[in-house]
């Protein structure tokens, strides 16, 4: 990896980091037209696909998305959640001797909020630590991973040598304060405690992991997220599975990757710059991808409707809550149809319907309300092919905002809008009528990783807030459920609590595709398996209620069962 731009002197690096220059994603990047555009531009290309370019936050205006596109922005990403083993049928297949598997040769790739790696855990018998590789985005040093230029890389063992000490934070001072990584790693492969009834999955598995750096605050700025909410950008996320992907490779183990974090920013079709990413990664043999679908479904925060066939015209009403200090909302509309807006606020000013013919950007004020909405209208997105209208609500008052919106086409195909994602706005502010469908978050709707939603294990209900498919063009998710309402995971003072979320299915499900690694490539019984062929297996051992119809848009192909997938084996039957 090179800079392109500029070489990369020491000080140079400072750029990835800091606060003054902005982060750009580009599929191609001409260094010489990059440096026509902007001054002191530095260029870092991520792989054979994707760049970052970093340029000063001066740059950064309310037209960028008119000048650039909507993909050149990094998407805001944020945490997905805040007895099961026996549901999953992994203790029914330790009990057949040949069969007791726990992640024995693999690795667990975890991308989130750090790790508690002092916990025990996440420990051998013998104190030594399970942990082969940290990544801290978040620490300032010279020893970041090779390319990577950012962050400091601790070996295991830097980490074996912190547990000896008295102090290990003066030797690794990577920590957990949020919990979020801590507790996703430990349901996945934390080892058992069954005094505080705990019993983490892959209990042999190895960790690596990697602790996201927050997102910088020109893109928190720019899509109006709260300044405590707890973001991470998306050019940090792809360093980070570059960085899994590096590790995998010099191990030559196989990795089972858990991604608990997502954003509702995007086309919900799998198509951004890190879904294609992810689902590349998760067709390599000998990786398992899991992603959680997210907990969008009762939040009213998605819209789908088609307008009226003879007016052309469908009003949303949207209501915002008190204290709503600011945020973003996405329609997307179907192509070829061409839809425009008009908008009226709470006290009946009407802002007239603003025509759509060609990419533009617009700052909308009121006379009587101290708003202003930033309005861009991206007539066909790079990355969809779709029409995109994003507006920014900058001191939204509150009340019922009335958005008109009118389509020009014959074909009567529909939009949906989305809010930000739990996180990011505040439950006060929502659809009046809403659609709890086309809710799963944006990697959710990624073709190939296993997009995991959640359900309760003790009485098989789905859990309540849980999102909903299937993705915007139809395609089947979430794939499977499993269980993610109050199971028993840790926290970084070392204490045990309940959980729910989908962020904790996927953790589950993560813990059991190391299972399936172990089986198939450590095991030799099938060597050529990647995450394509492990969602066949899990889906055709999924448990399913006969009185349902599979595909579910609420269920997926049914419910996690790892038993069953190799009871299905003995038919025969072939991936």
């Amino acid at each position: 990896m090179n800079i392109v731009g500029k070489s990369m002197t020491g000080e140079d690096k400072n750029h990835i980091i800091s606060e003054d220059y902005a982060d750009l994603l580009f599929d191609y990047v001409d260094p010489q037209a990059i440096k026509q555009q902007f001054e002191d531009v530095y260029i870092q290309p991520i792989n054979f696909l994707l760049s970052v370019v970093h340029v000063p936050v001066r740059y950064i205006t309310n037209n960028t998305i008119m000048e650039l596109g909507y993909a050149a922005m990094p998407s805001c990403f944020g945490l997905v959640s805040q007895s099961s083993l026996e549901a999953s049928g992994i203790n029914k297949l330790r009990n057949i001797p040949h069969f007791n598997l726990r992640g024995q040769g693999v690795l667990i790739g975890i991308i989130d909020t750090g790790i508690d790696y002092t916990n025990p855990v996440f420990r051998n018998a013998d104190g030594t630590t399970r942990i082969t590789a940290l990544w801290d985005q978040t620490i300032v040093s010279n020893n970041a991973p090779e390319g990577l230029f950012y962050g400091t890389e601790y070996t295991k063992d830097q980490i074996n040598l912190a547990l000896q000490n008295a102090n290990p934070l003066s030797i690794v001072p990577s920590t957990d304060t949020i919990g979020h990584g801590t507790m996703v790693a430990g349901i996945a492969a934390g080892n058992e405690d069954p005094k505080n009834n705990f019993y983490g999955i892959a209990t042999d598995a190895e960790f690596v992991i990697v602790k996201l750096k927050p997102a910088k605050k020109y893109l928190r700025d720019f899509f109006l997220i709260p300044e405590n909410a707890v973001c991470y950008q998306e050019n940090d996320i792809i360093y980070a599975i570059e960085y899994l992907l590096h590790v995998f490779n010099r191990l030559n183990k196989p990795m089972s990757i858990c991604i608990a974090i997502d954003t509702s920013q995007g086309a919900h079709d799998g198509r951004s710059h890190l879904s294609s990413f992810v689902s590349l990664i998760a067709s390599i043999e000998g990786i398992g991808v899991t992603v959680s679908a997210g907990n969008e479904g009762n939040t009213r925060r998605h819209y789908y409707a088609k307008t009226d066939k003879t007016t052309r015209l469908n009003t949303v009403e949207l209501n915002v809550g008190e204290n709503e200090a600011g945020f973003s909302m996405e329609l997307w509309g179907q192509r070829p149809s061409i839809f425009s807006v008009e908008i009226q606020s709470p006290s009946g000013e009407t802002i007239s319907r603003i025509p759509a013919g060609k990419d533009l950007t617009r700052d909308i004020t009121f006379v009587f309300e101290p708003t202003i909405i930033h309005l861009d209208y991206q007539m066909v997105e790079s990355q969809s092919g779709d029409q995109l209208i994003l507006f920014r609500f900058d001191k939204p008052v509150p009340g019922i905002w009335r958005i008109n919106v009118y389509e020009y086409g014959d074909l009567n195909l529909g939009f949906h809008i989305w809010l930000p994602m739990e996180g990011f706005i505040s439950d006060n502010t929502y659809f009046v009528r809403s659609d709890p469908y086309t809710t799963v978050l944006a990697l959710g709707n990624t073709v190939v990783p296993i997009a995991v939603t959640a359900y309760n294990h003790v009485d098989d209900s789905l859990y309540i807030s849980a999102s909903k498919g299937f993705n915007r063009l139809n395609e089947v998710t979430p794939d499977i459920a499993a269980p993610g309402v109050d199971v028993i995971g840790p926290t970084p003072n070392k204490t045990f609590i309940q959980f729910t979320g989908t962020s904790v299915s996927a953790a589950h499900t993560s813990g059991v595709a190391a299972l399936l690694l172990e089986w198939g490539i450590v095991r030799g019984n099938l060597s050529s398996m990647s995450t394509v062929e492990m969602k066949k297996l899990i889906i055709r051992g999924a448990r399913r209620d006969v009185d349902k119809e599979y595909p579910n848009r609420d269920w997926g192909y049914g419910i996690l069962d790892i038993y069953n997938v190799f009871d299905s084996l003995r038919s025969g039957l072939v991936v």
